[in-house]
């Protein structure tokens, strides 16, 4: 017992989980009371037991084990957290409850499954059960059974998924055990109790006993439906009806048996899916075409075999689809045809919706064939063809029905119409619109009068079906022509038709409810014209008593209706009429001669017809009266005008019929044109549109017009209808029926025709837009251009309201069906008034042969011969033959040329079918967006422009229905799914109505929310509201059950997220909308173009809202929602600006839809927002120290951070403004912070108390992603931090921390803009806090795994460092020196430049201490800093000792400036920014002079950070200045040029021939076609003139860089780019190539051409003859032929030294490089050979040393061994040959040019060399006779060898002495001379680096004295021993080595000095050469050039205005090369100094 009294003690959760199983039970029976007590299903005691109710029912003792299954039910039922743990507790019970032979446990076991089936967690219990099934122990499986069915009796087929309990139930019959297949077969009668026959088929394949006894058993159940007798805890509103129904005892409610009705299931759901393509036989195809019969026979039998699986899995069915297609349409055997249509029909039947695709292939091929007579094949192709209907929509076959109902052969017709009927039996009102239903009536009506009697059955037929699917109402309007007798039948038919799924004809009373609303005419009178009877009148206000009398002729006059119709009559009939109303005196006198007396009888006329009363009023007896002779032949006017007037009177108050309007038409068209009477004719004309409608009237006065010859009638005619359509409305009009006379108008010689015609079309092109230009565009251009013109003007006006006719309730025109038709149809009505071609009898099989052929360029001819088709027809028919199949085929091209042209065709087909494009979207369409996954961004985009402009001419419907977009959006391609998504938001918020298959795609729109890709997670939140709006937040939540917990936790969080931001849906056009007529195209048009910004997540989400979308007015409620929302945000951000508020700036502010804010709100509005608490700051302050409260520090916000903000700040602003801040919607936060601008300096002291919760605030927006709202924040904390310097106010550490880290954080942002605002606050930072305090947040912010922060914080350090010196860096200058330098060796760019140019700025500030203070560093690092130092030390100007600086934006040092660039940026933006700066800098220098500073050259006090990144190129840059360069050039005279005076225009830009040409140069690269164009154009000018070409010089290396970085651009850029035109491009190409030919057919520029540039430009030529896609430009081949002459002359003009060396480096590049294409290496290699070849006439001009040094390098990256392991041997071979060629040229002298190779001996090139000598020697007998010393040294190797180490130790021993220093440099240059190849290298290697520069140098400056040079060299040059060498970097200039003339070389070198520094320095990277004692081979890349190139340009810039600032003076002190030497000098002893 003491036991027992331990535990006894313990807490019930304690006992629940002891090891001694009494305790347990103990435990669990207290528990079990526990739960039943408490009553809060939230209370926190749950939770102790949540991971412990697994244990309670997998207890090991059977007795505890009960108790605890009673307590586990009791804490399910009750405990609110119990969901979470059901997987594991009903796994628990299902293997260790359910094999438990106690009764009782298993009961408990299945209740508690059962319940948490009701606590909503039906799926999880189901898969735990169904896995049970599997369980080897059959106990197991007999409950779990027997658990599914009692859930499935209880809970009923809507909770329970049946699909998955079926798959598995077959397999339980087939169960050894007994007990296992009774349960199986109890458990399947229960299933048939809820879906009956889908049953059947799952279970076709068992035991036939047993399906006999399960027959049985099925025949015994009741018929009635069975109920839901146990209900889940969200559908308490059922269980409390169902319990109402229980108590009342009756069982007959209808809602309960609809809904059941509604539940049932499909059988085809619960089947598995078979594949059975690849089941097909091997031969099929084969034997599908073989010549026997018997064959065919057996290929369709397989395949019947195959097809009899009732469900089939989707795959490309095409090519057995069309197999066949040819079987039925072709085969003579027609047991065969038979056959294949039953085949038809299963695959039909078997895809379902997915055979949609191929319905428009085999519907006219089976439609054909109903010719034939065989009842068995007749009845086969109905089975066929009704079974595809049910895959496809009638819309989409309806244009292959309708092209057959007029054939020849009755069969077909009658066939086509009984397949109509059966299609109508499917249909409902909603699926069978007007717009599809007319057409089809309009062929029955032909068909009902067939001399074939079976042919007029099926139409009635058809007609009676339509009639019972719609009503009749909706019919009648087509049947207006029909005869009562055959009225009658088609009702007859109607009354027997049962339709599909309706139980009598209840459906359709129901649906015809509401027809009332909707007058529509009834057949009162059969005669008139039908068609024009519908759009010609519509309703006032209906009297329901009489329908026949409903619609008005005249909308003031409502109750009457219906439009008049009457025969004509005689005219004596006329005659006794008119006498029966009009006086006598009147009747007699309207034929009198005498005028007077006529116009007498007109007034007497006019009279009667006022007095007379409408009904009595016979209208055409009045005018033909008033047509009786003279009629319209009066020659008195006012006889005449009283007569028109008349006519208007009659028409306006009588029931005026057409039969009246004919009558009197033809003499008011004649009268138009008249002077007096024309304006009465046009009233007469307007009151007869009024009564007969506008639409048949106008059709019939232009007609009438257009016959007469007169032209002022012509034009007035015209002139009055352009008004009409204003005053009536453009509803109803037949463009089609007057658009002829419109042409013959335009083209009419009189000018006031054409005037009137052009004024009409731009009347109609209000109402039509875009599509009415179609009709013209093959008028002639000038007349096109007036047209356009016309169009123009009238672009953005919207169309007038229409004020006349019966059109003012045309809304209702066509009722409530007609409404989506109208708003959706607007344009499509329209482009169906085009003429259209049928094109399909030119779709030939060859051609489709063609598209499908194996090489790509036969595929390209056929896809090239469509495009002909598609371009010579224009506007396209919908039969397009097997096109669709072929063009399907190539959108997954393998070459993307012709996937991309695939494309094109598809638009050109889009705007040429016009909306009948309908029926080709599930065949073409979808496999459009499987394109968007293509990984060519290029590709993407083509096919984005694709599917647009599909859609425009489809409407959305299409695409949303079916499975086809859920599954696109299954595939898991991160390319497709966010363009897929990205369209899908931007589409979705424009419709108001989606199909219900929209609900398919919600589980993989969830599966994209947790995708791999950021980019697709992106988009798929985007599109969350966007669904939402459509499908409704329920489903969408209901739908993530079937979601993993923790996904669909997180799912939930953003749908609640995505609620928040639902868009409203566009509103429904109301009743007034009739004003403005729903076919109003320019409104249609304008709507789409803002559609793209519609989702709210992208409304804000753009920084620089696109011009366009302004510009376009927003049409439609959800455009001007847009709109309004985006004037919102721009009037906040103008109020932030301006700092003021006026009222309705306020007001604007305030119309923000979801507040609804009453007056009371906005008067608590108007107090302070910043409410001053004392000492409440220092007060947080304590509490954090003492850790009171959270300290505020993340990574990202969490809830309790936020929760603690709130509460602080609760104190400090008003709840409103607390409530914007903290709403979820940005759109408030965006307001807040407006408010809290406005507000910031009235009370600033507020702000500053509680500045530290503000900057919290603002640091949890920095985790946004919204950039309006971020750039919003950026905008309240630069006025913020402005506010806080001006009052001096010091941020304290409690501030800073917790933002300045979140600042930084965004500094890495992407967007520049983002970043270019965090610069600036930063720099405002430092004025209120420390710099020593910021730098170590920056220093964090280096260690940021995002490169673009790193580079940024590194520039920001380099800032801080020079504008407030080295004692910012903390914890000391060293530690914060080697931290920077670690970033020196980043893998990225940009972080690396950051860091060498903030290394370089610590050493602009403390000189060479830098290199002590970074540490070591690797010798890559070492080289790339030294090279950053001393290229900066060229540009560094003195460093000023003031302590303020302008501005930190503006940095002084300018090489951080210009290397702070975005790592993404392209090289050209470098350029053209460095330009762009200038030319702004030099027109800022003239207006302040004098502020400029001798420290700080001007134009790098700009922030070049504005240009950043910047791609609107176009937009950008400035317009390029045409110079005149003849005034410039013709004075240069370059000595001079200090003094000459500069041509006064040039001011504004530049002040040098330099710069001007510098300028030009830039603008080559620039990103935008035209600029670059007019920058090549200009300088060809000059090169062109020889006299001009020479200013040039000095300039060719940047012309080269500037011309090969736009070849790289447009290569890279342009060329991709599929909206630039070709034109251009080519255009831009020609310029380049043109430029160059010029510059190299001159050789003296040519020259100057440098290695490195030469290199890139032949890399850039060569790449552009490879590229395939400049073939495809027109006159493509004509410029590759351009370029191989080009590159002929490059190689032939360029200095010889430098291209073969270029050659040698590119060689060995596209060697390494593996990417590169093998014809590259080839390309340069032929070039090689050229070079070799040319090599005897060349030899002299070479620098032998160079090119074999180049040799020697190429050699150690691929020795001899690697070179032939190459697949080609030609590389091998090319060096061969020239090397033996160069042997052979200069003999063994060659070996005396390897002075530039270290350690020759482990050359292989040497020994290779010394073969090649050796054996030429041989060959020639020849033996070297010379006796020189080399020569010598040669031969007696060995000897020399061994003395030279003594000779040389004893020179290095003097050089090393202090005496005899002088003496050992001399010995040392002249033992070098003797022995040029001696090796200095191993006792040079122990030495010191500064010994070793000492050595160096002294041999140079020996050198130059003994060659009587006396000057200091502007770089390092290597000596040179031949004795005619050539100094590298001259351009090649011969100079002799005894010395010329001193004088002429001072000049000479005076003269590089002065060029160098007016920019026309010629600089070649060969001068930068290393040192002698590190000979590495060194290759200039492009990018070191460019910097090179660039960094020249800005001392030439530099050196010039610093003349400027000071006086000029004639002759300068020092130049920058000594300069140069110094700091070489000084970086040299300081690294002795380190060693």
């Amino acid at each position: 017992m003491a036991d027992d009294s331990e535990w006894m003690k313990l807490p019930i959760d304690q006992k629940c989980e002891h090891k001694i199983w009494k305790a347990r039970l103990n435990g669990y029976e207290e528990a079990l009371k526990l739960f039943q007590r408490i009553e809060d299903e939230k209370s926190p005691e749950w939770g102790k037991y949540l991971g412990l109710v697994k244990r309670f029912v997998t207890d090991s003792n059977a007795v505890a084990q009960l108790k605890g299954l009673e307590a586990a039910l009791a804490f399910i039922e009750n405990a609110h957290v119990a969901g979470k743990t059901t997987g594991e507790v009903v796994s628990g019970v299902v293997c260790k409850v359910f094999n438990q032979p106690k009764a009782r446990a298993k009961e408990l076991g299945s209740d508690i499954c059962l319940m948490y089936i009701e606590i909503e967690k039906a799926e999880v219990v189901q898969d735990e059960l169904i896995k049970g099934l599997d369980n080897k122990n059959p106990k197991i499986v007999v409950t779990c059974l027997e658990t599914l069915r009692k859930a499935l009796c209880e809970f009923g087929s809507k909770i329970i998924t049946l699909k998955p309990v079926v798959k598995v139930l077959p397999k339980q019959f087939e169960s050894r055990e007994k007990a296992v297949r009774d349960e199986a077969k109890s458990l399947a009668v229960e299933i048939y109790r809820w879906i009956r026959d889908a049953l059947r088929a799952p279970l076709q394949n068992i035991n036939s006993v047993q399906l006999k006894d399960l027959e049985e058993e099925w025949v015994k159940l009741p018929t009635t439906a069975p109920k839901q007798t146990r209900f889940l805890r969200s559908q308490q509103d059922l269980k409390a009806k169902f319990e109402q129904h229980q108590a009342a005892g009756g069982d007959d409610a209808d809602g309960d048996n609809e809904e059941t009705e509604v539940a049932q299931v499909d059988p085809y759901e619960l089947l598995e899916a078979v594949e059975i393509l690849s089941k097909l036989p091997k031969d099929f195809y084969e034997k599908i075409e073989a010549k026997k019969w018997q064959e065919r026979k057996e290929a369709l039998e397989a395949v019947e075999t195959l097809t009899k699986n009732p469900k089939l899995e989707n795959g490309d069915y095409g090519d057995l689809v069309r197999a066949l297609k040819k079987v039925i349409g072709k085969d003579a055997n027609v047991m065969l045809v038979a056959m294949a249509a039953k085949i038809l029909a299963a695959l039909a039947a078997g895809l379902r919706k997915k055979f949609g695709t191929y319905a428009g292939l085999v519907v006219p091929t089976i439609l054909e064939k109903f010719k034939e007579k065989k009842p068995q094949v007749v009845q086969a192709l109905q089975e066929a063809i009704d079974a595809v209907f049910l895959t496809t929509t009638l819309q989409n076959i309806s244009e292959d029905v309708l092209s057959v109902m007029d054939n020849k052969n009755p069969s077909i017709k009658q066939q086509a119409s009984l397949f109509l009927a059966r299609s109508f039996c499917r249909c409902t009102p909603s699926t069978l619109p007007k717009s599809v239903l007319k057409p089809f009536c309009a062929a029955f009506l032909k068909q009902v009068n067939d001399s074939a009697p079976e042919v007029r059955d099926a139409a009635f037929e058809a007609l009676g079906t339509a009639m019972k699917v719609v009503g009749e109402k909706a019919v009648n309007p087509f049947l207006t022509d029909v005869d009562k007798l055959k009225l009658d039948k088609i009702k007859e038919c109607a009354d027997k038709v049962e339709l599909v799924g309706k139980k009598g004809g209840g459906g359709v009373e129901k649906k015809e409810k509401p027809a009332p609303k909707a007058p529509v005419e009834a057949p009162a009178k059969p005669s008139g014209p039908p068609k024009k009877a519908p759009p010609a009148k519509a309703a006032g206000p209906p009297k329901k008593g009489k329908p026949a009398s409903a619609p008005s002729a005249k909308s003031k006059k409502g109750p009457d209706a219906k439009e008049f119709v009457e025969t004509e009559l005689s005219l004596e009939v006329c005659e006794e009429k008119a006498a029966a109303v009009l006086p006598a005196s009147c009747m007699q006198l309207l034929d009198s001669g005498n005028w007077k007396e006529r116009l007498a009888s007109m007034e007497e006329f006019q009279r009667a017809v006022e007095q007379m009363d409408k009904s009595e009023m016979p209208c055409q007896a009045l005018v033909r009266m008033l047509a009786k002779k003279p009629g319209w032949k009066e020659t008195n006017f006012q006889v005449m005008q009283m007569k028109l007037h008349v006519v208007g009177l009659i028409a306006q108050k009588g029931l005026f019929s057409k039969t009246s309007a004919l009558v009197v038409l033809d003499g008011l068209v004649d009268k138009v044109g008249d002077v007096k009477c024309g304006s009465n004719a046009k009233e007469a004309l307007t009151a007869i549109g009024e009564a007969c409608s506008l639409p048949w009237i106008a059709e019939q006065v232009v007609s009438l017009a257009f016959a007469q010859k007169n032209p002022k009638n012509q034009a007035e005619t015209l002139n009055w209808l352009a008004n009409a359509m204003k005053e009536f409305g453009f509803a109803g009009i037949n463009v089609k029926a007057f658009i002829n006379n419109v042409k013959t108008a335009l083209g009419a010689t009189n000018p006031a025709v054409r005037t009137s015609a052009i004024a009409l079309l731009g009347v109609m092109y209000l109402y039509m837009g875009a599509p009415l230009r179609m009709f013209f565009e093959d008028e002639k251009p000038a007349l096109l251009q007036q047209i356009n013109a016309e169009f123009e003007k009238m672009q953005g006006q919207s169309p007038p309201a229409p004020f006349r006719g019966a059109k003012k309730a045309g809304a209702e025109e066509e009722g409530d069906a007609a409404e989506e038709e109208e708003v959706d149809g607007g344009p499509g009505d329209i482009m169906d008034l085009l003429p259209r071609t049928d094109i399909s009898d030119k779709i030939t099989y060859d051609m489709v042969t063609k598209i499908s052929d194996k090489n790509w360029k036969v595929r390209k001819e056929g896809l090239d011969e469509v495009v002909a088709i598609i371009s010579e027809a224009k506007f396209i028919q919908p039969s397009i033959g097997e096109l669709p199949m072929a063009l399907k085929g190539r959108l997954n091209d393998s070459n993307k040329l012709l996937v991309q042209q695939t494309l094109n065709i598809l638009q050109q087909i889009a705007t040429a079918m016009g909306p009948s494009l309908k029926q080709h979207v599930r065949n073409l369409g979808i496999p459009v967006i499987t394109v968007l996954g293509d990984s060519k961004a290029n590709v993407r985009a083509a096919a984005m422009t694709t599917l647009n402009a599909w859609v425009e001419q489809t409407g959305m419907k299409e695409w949303l229905e079916g499975e086809d977009l859920s599954e696109e959006l299954k595939k898991e391609n991160p390319f497709l799914r966010q363009e897929l998504l990205g369209w899908l938001a931007e589409k979705l918020p424009t419709l108001r109505t989606v199909p219900s298959d929209l609900m398919l795609c919600l589980p993989n729109l969830y599966a994209c929310l947790e995708d791999r890709s950021g980019d697709v997670r992106k988009k798929a939140q985007d599109a969350l509201p966007t669904f939402m709006m459509h499908l409704g937040y329920e489903k969408m939540v209901k739908a993530t059950g079937k979601l993993k917990p923790a996904s669909k936790d997180q799912v939930v969080g953003m749908l609640e997220k995505a609620r928040a931001l639902m868009p409203a849906k566009p509103a429904a056009p109301g009743k007034a909308a009739a004003s403005k007529p729903a076919s109003s195209a320019p409104a249609a048009k304008q709507a789409s173009a803002p559609a793209r910004n519609q989702s709210p997540s992208e409304d804000f989400s753009d920084p620089e809202p696109k011009p366009d979308t302004k510009k376009s007015k927003p049409a439609g409620p959800a455009a001007k929602k847009r709109e309004s929302m985006e004037l919102k945000v721009k009037g906040e951000k103008d109020n932030a600006k301006q700092n003021r508020t006026t009222s309705s700036e306020k007001g604007v502010v305030g119309k923000k839809p979801p507040v609804k804010a009453g007056v009371k709100d906005e008067e608590d509005r108007s107090g302070p927002l910043f409410i001053l608490v004392p000492n409440a700051k220092e007060q947080r302050i304590k509490e954090e120290k003492g850790l009171k409260i959270l300290k505020w520090n993340f990574m990202t916000p969490r809830d309790e951070y936020v929760e603690q903000l709130k509460t602080q700040m609760s104190t400090c602003l008003p709840r409103w403004l607390q409530d914007e801040l903290f709403h979820f919607d940005f759109q408030r936060h965006v307001k807040a912070i407006g408010a809290m601008i406005e507000h910031l300096e009235p009370e600033c002291e507020a702000v500053i108390s509680c500045l530290d919760l503000v900057l919290k605030w603002f640091t949890l927006r920095f985790f946004d992603t919204n950039t309006s709202v971020l750039m919003k924040v950026l905008e309240f904390l630069k006025l913020l931090f402005i506010m806080l310097s001006r009052k001096n106010y010091q941020l304290s550490d409690y501030e800073a921390s917790s933002f300045i880290p979140y600042l930084i954080l965004k500094v890495g942002e992407s967007k520049d803009v983002v970043r270019k605002d965090v610069r600036a606050i930063l720099t405002m930072l430092c004025k209120v806090y420390a710099a020593s305090k910021v730098f170590p947040f920056l220093m964090d912010g280096t260690k940021s795994k995002n490169s673009k922060q790193r580079s940024e914080c590194l520039e920001e350090l380099g800032c801080l460092i020079e504008n407030f010196g080295m004692n910012v860096c903390q914890p000391t200058p060293a530690k914060a020196l080697k931290e920077i330098a670690i970033h020196i060796g980043d893998r990225d760019t940009t972080v690396r430049n950051a860091a060498l140019n903030t290394v370089v700025a610590v050493y602009n500030t403390c000189g060479e201490q830098v290199f002590k203070l970074i540490g070591n560093l690797s010798e890559k690092e070492m080289s790339m800093l030294e090279e950053r130092i001393k290229r900066s030390a060229k540009k560094t100007p003195a460093p000023s000792t003031k302590p303020e600086r302008p501005q930190r934006e503006q940095p002084t040092n300018p090489n951080a400036t210009f290397l702070r660039k975005p790592a993404q940026e392209e090289v050209p933006n470098k350029l053209k920014i460095m330009y762009r700066t200038y030319r702004i800098q030099a027109r800022a220098q003239n207006a302040h002079l004098e502020q400029s500073s001798p420290s700080i050259p001007k134009e790098f006090q700009l922030d070049l950070d504005v240009f950043e990144n910047n791609h609107t190129f176009a937009s950008e840059i400035p317009d390029l200045v045409q110079h005149k360069l003849d005034e410039v050039l013709e004075p240069v005279m370059i000595p001079e040029r200090k003094i000459r005076p500069v041509s006064p225009h040039f001011d504004d830009i530049h002040n040098s021939t330099a710069s001007t040409i510098n300028f030009v140069i830039s603008q080559v690269a620039s990103g935008d076609i035209n600029t670059s164009i007019q920058a090549l154009a200009q300088i060809d000018e000059v090169l062109r003139q020889a006299d001009k070409a020479e200013a040039m010089s000095g300039h060719i290396d940047q012309f080269l860089i500037a011309t090969f970085m736009q070849l790289r651009l447009i290569y890279n850029t342009h060329m991709a780019d599929d909206r630039l035109d070709k034109k251009d491009i080519f255009k831009l190409y020609s310029c380049i190539i043109g430029n160059m030919l010029s510059l190299f057919s001159m050789e003296s520029l040519a020259r100057e051409a440098s290695m490195g540039v030469l290199k890139d430009l032949m890399h850039g030529l060569i790449t552009l003859m490879l590229d395939s896609r400049v073939e495809d430009i027109e006159d493509g081949q004509q410029l590759i032929r351009s370029v191989n002459l080009l590159v002929v002359r490059v190689l032939e003009k360029s200095d010889q030294t430098n291209i073969l060396s270029a050659l040698l480096v590119l060689l060995q590049d596209s060697l390494i490089s593996t990417a590169g294409s093998p014809m590259f290496s080839e390309l340069v290699m032929k070039c090689l050979w050229r070079m070799i070849r040319f090599l005897p006439q060349t030899i002299n001009s070479i620098n032998l040393d160079r090119i074999l040094l180049d040799v020697h390098n190429f050699m150690k990256v691929f020795p001899k061994e690697k070179l032939k392991q190459l697949k080609s041997d030609v590389p091998h071979r090319t060096l061969k040959t020239l090397l033996h060629t160069l042997c052979r040229l200069t003999g063994s002298k060659i070996l005396d040019h390897m002075s530039m190779i270290e350690n020759r001996n482990e050359s292989e090139l040497e020994a290779h060399l010394r073969r090649v000598v050796k054996h030429s020697v041989n060959l020639s007998g020849l033996k070297s006779d010379k006796n020189t010393e080399k020569g010598a040294l040669r031969s007696d190797d060995k000897v020399i060898k061994a003395k030279v180490s003594d000779i040389l130790s004893e020179i290095f021993k003097k050089i090393g002495s202090k005496e005899n220093t002088k003496e050992g440099l001399t010995e040392l240059y002249e033992y070098k001379q003797k022995y040029s190849d001696a090796d200095l290298e191993p006792f040079l290697r122990n030495t010191s680096q500064f010994f070793q520069s000492y050595v160096e140098r002294g041999l140079r400056m020996i050198e130059s004295e003994r060659e009587g040079k006396g000057r200091i060299q502007t770089s390092t040059v290597i000596p040179q021993h031949s004795t005619d060498s050539y100094l590298p970097g001259s351009s090649a200039v011969p100079i002799s080595s005894n010395g010329e003339d001193l004088n002429a070389a001072a000049y000479y070198e005076r003269l590089k000095i002065l060029r160098q520094r007016r920019g026309l320095e010629n600089s070649t990277p060969e001068e930068d050469r290393p040192p002698l004692s590190s000979l590495r081979p060194s290759v200039a890349s492009s990018t070191d050039m460019l910097h090179s190139k660039l960094s020249q340009l800005k001392e030439s810039r530099e050196h010039f205005q610093q003349e400027q600032t000071h006086s000029h003076s004639p002759t300068r002190s020092s130049s920058p090369a000594s300069n140069l030497d110094d700091l070489k000098k000084r970086l040299e002893r300081i690294k002795s100094n380190r060693q």
